[in-house]
């Protein structure tokens, strides 16, 4: 396949509602295989199959990887790397981030054919550079990142649906990834490949560390004798979020936005007595969380002072 054609399979106009017809009736469909069934690997593959596509071959090493492909990829053999790539059109490489390369590399040495077909990582610290060894040996590099937490449970699939997916690509393959991101439900977002490290570090930063976050906070109600947590903090950062994403720095609220540096000293007291790890994460956070509101005029420079006089090691 030339790398500067679009696949009449990917090509925008073949989605779910094409001329309203049946995804099972579409012609030239791809052949789907799956190195790494993993969470994402068969929530995407088991997407992919929805709109029309043929999961026909997937990796799986452990049990539950293999408990994953008969849920949720019937009739896909579980077969080598190689195999799975000679039996494809559209290759997904859902490992790792620190496994990707080595397994690009490992799967064009060892000869498997790549040229002519899609191959697509789901990693967000990556862009299709990172598949450089496919491409020179012909294959049709993509990169598109699911915006969304995976758990493993069976609404994992029903979770694509409306989520960005970071897509980066080759621009004579930008409408062949687009095109599939709108299959599996998904709103491409196009993300530069020299910009992927940061988009990634953005989205770990707050999806990640939110969860931290609520466990600690939970951790030390507990301690303070609050026997439901969660039931307390739901409603609180229910709205603490949907402030955040509305209003951004303005809807902050809390003693470090009113300058309470008394507030915060005391809070910074306590934690040293009963948990010193969050006690140095409250610390880096206030700092940040000072600076942004100093930032916005939200706090006025005196009270920034203070409140840094608090934060002090």
């Amino acid at each position: 396949m030339d790398p500067h054609v679009t696949p009449a399979s990917a090509a925008p106009g073949n989605g779910p509602d094409a001329a309203g017809e049946r995804p099972e009736d579409r012609p030239a469909r791809l052949a789907v295989g799956i190195v790494g069934a993993g969470r994402v690997g068969t929530a995407l593959g088991a997407a992919l199959a929805q709109a029309g596509h043929r999961v026909v071959a997937a990796t799986a090493v452990s049990a539950r990887s293999r408990s994953h492909v008969e849920e949720r990829l019937p009739g896909a053999g579980i077969a080598t790397p190689h195999e799975v790539v000679t039996a494809a059109d559209l290759v997904l490489l859902t490992v790792p981030d620190d496994a990707l390369p080595e397994l690009t590399a490992g799967l064009v040495a060892a000869g498997v054919p790549v040229a002519g077909k899609l191959v697509m990582h789901t990693s967000g610290r990556y862009g299709p550079a990172v598949l450089d060894p496919a491409t020179r040996a012909g294959a049709l590099p993509l990169a598109l990142h699911p915006v969304m937490t995976f758990t493993g449970r069976p609404d994992d699939v029903n979770r694509l649906t409306g989520i960005s997916f970071g897509v980066t690509a080759p621009d004579p393959l930008r409408p062949v990834a687009e095109a599939l991101v709108l299959e599996m439900g998904g709103e491409p977002v196009w993300i530069p490949e020299e910009r992927r490290p940061l988009y990634h570090a953005a989205l770990a930063g707050g999806a990640n560390h939110i969860v931290t976050l609520v466990v600690e906070s939970m951790g030390l109600l507990r301690e303070a004798g609050v026997a439901e947590p969660g039931r307390m903090l739901g409603p609180l950062l229910g709205a603490a979020l949907d402030n955040g994403l509305r209003l951004g720095i303005d809807g902050l609220t809390g003693p470090v936005a009113r300058g309470d540096a008394g507030t915060v000293a005391d809070h910074v007291a306590e934690l040293a007595r009963v948990s010193p790890e969050s006690r140095r994460a409250y610390i880096a956070l206030a700092r940040l969380t000072a600076d942004r509101a100093l930032g916005a005029g939200l706090l006025k420079p005196e009270d920034a002072e203070r409140l840094l006089e608090a934060l002090a090691d």
